[in-house]
């Protein structure tokens, strides 16, 4: 049975979306944080030791969520709007019977 996605909902897709890229954010910058806490500092002209700013692995995370949102409920938006013109998202399903 062929089925088409009608609508998509912006908000609540945002909010899954979001919060799924900040998890995966998370799970990747603070491994990445912790070693590039043991690389070795560059050095500027003067050879002063210039750090990289760890704030950056703190923040990255945040900017996920928040563009993750706003993105994903434009292009929930934009899917609902070209949906009368050009139809949905098509999928088959199929129904099995529980054979235990």
């Amino acid at each position: 049975m062929k089925q088409q996605i009608k609508r998509l909902s912006p908000h609540q897709n945002g909010k899954v979306f979001a919060i799924l890229m900040t998890v995966g954010a998370l799970l990747m910058f603070i491994p990445m944080a912790i070693l590039m806490s043991f690389v070795a500092p560059q050095v500027d002209q003067n050879v002063s030791p210039v750090e990289f700013p760890i704030f950056v692995f703190v923040i990255m995370p945040f900017f996920y969520l928040i563009f993750g949102y706003i993105f994903i409920v434009i292009w929930c938006t934009i899917y609902n709007y070209f949906f009368k013109y050009i139809g949905g998202f098509e999928f088959e399903i199929e129904e099995k019977d529980n054979e235990y």
